[in-house]
């Protein structure tokens, strides 16, 4: 393995929360720092345009890589997708990820269902064709049509890596088969990445592909601090949703026991992406204790000092992991103060050799 391929790449979360000129400031910032990927969320209702916001990173960065996520096939048809990744890959060659999901905080607002299994398989199948060049066989359902339309996209960009975001073993399965590569929503608990790599394994291995080819990029929010106990308990709300959406066990395995309705009532849009964060924070203390958003920032997020997170990172890339994106606590501001302290102490201490045990003698 070479140097490149052991490092473990660091990403950010930069939600699309003000003019696409003004984001650009963040990610340029990002690129400056070291950081090797930004990522960008993609909810109509919430931010701006996923796509208008990555075709100005596009051209006010230089290095850094840029991805979506994550963009969904419900609210976007598959091949309005491919149309603006081929967009953006074109305008950063080499540096833009398609990242895809179920839909979430897109498709709740609007009363859309989330995308099936069986739909994301399709939906991969066809973005694949498109960007390849390949015509496609669209169902045809307009007046006087009969059959199939068959369709390609004119002016391809075949080199646009698609990765699934997951977390249940249905996808994580399917994204082991068919994605480029995955997006793994577990947190950095090794209990939790344990289970959820070994199904992308299983998926991987069904298709005949080998999983340690795939790359795997975790999400964990971050939190560069010397108060741990103040900054975990602005994170309730996040472990309120876990446990309101079917991720018991997940917090279980860190003695966490939380039973939330599936309606909060006074937060909106919903627990993850609240508008008035510290009032939905007060509103999931009814569930959420203290000590339990403690044990939860320590099991499945990292939050600590900088030495702390530099030696998790390096422990996550030990158990196959290939990146990290970071998450700041909110979803309508720039995440600045994450991209300086770990940008300022986290990145430089990663980028120092691990001491052997020769060296420490």
């Amino acid at each position: 393995m070479s140097a490149e391929q052991a490092r473990l790449r660091v990403g950010v979360r930069v939600p699309p929360c003000d003019r696409a000129d003004r984001v650009v400031e963040t990610v340029r910032r990002a690129e400056e720092l070291g950081f090797d990927d930004v990522w960008f969320p993609d909810s109509q209702l919430l931010w701006r345009d996923v796509f208008t916001t990555l075709t100005a990173a596009a051209l006010g960065t230089e290095r850094i890589g840029l991805g979506t996520a994550v963009t969904n096939l419900a609210t976007r048809h598959p091949a309005v997708v491919a149309s603006a990744a081929r967009s953006v890959a074109e305008l950063a060659p080499g540096r833009f990820t398609l990242g895809l999901g179920v839909g979430n905080s897109s498709v709740g607002p609007i009363g859309l269902r989330q995308t099936t299994s069986a739909a994301m398989r399709e939906g991969l199948a066809m973005l694949r064709a498109l960007l390849d060049g390949r015509a496609w066989d669209f169902e045809g359902c307009s007046e006087g049509s009969e059959g199939k339309v068959r369709s390609r996209l004119r002016d391809p960009q075949p080199q646009v890596p698609l990765h699934l975001a997951a977390s249940g073993p249905k996808n994580l399965r399917l994204a082991g088969e068919v994605a480029d590569g995955v997006i793994l929503l577990s947190g950095v608990s090794p209990r939790t990445l344990e289970g959820a790599t070994a199904r992308v394994r299983e998926g991987a291995e069904a298709a005949g592909r080998q999983a340690g080819e795939i790359p795997l990029t975790v999400s964990a929010f971050c939190a560069v601090t010397d108060d741990l106990e103040a900054e975990a308990r602005l994170i309730k709300p996040i472990c309120a949703s876990i446990a309101q959406n079917g991720g018991a066990p997940f917090l279980a395995l860190a003695g966490i026991e939380a039973a939330v309705p599936a309606k909060v009532e006074g937060v909106y849009p919903d627990l993850v992406h609240a508008e008035d964060w510290d009032a939905a924070v007060e509103i999931c203390s009814e569930w959420i204790s203290d000590e339990a958003a403690l044990r939860f920032a320590q099991e499945f997020c990292l939050f600590g000092t900088a030495d702390q997170i530099t030696e998790r990172l390096r422990a996550l890339r030990a158990t196959g992991v290939t990146g990290v994106f970071l998450q700041h606590v909110g979803s309508y501001d720039p995440p600045t103060d994450l991209i300086e302290a770990v940008g300022s102490s986290v990145l430089p201490a990663l980028s120092v050799p691990t001491p052997t045990k020769a060296d420490r003698r």
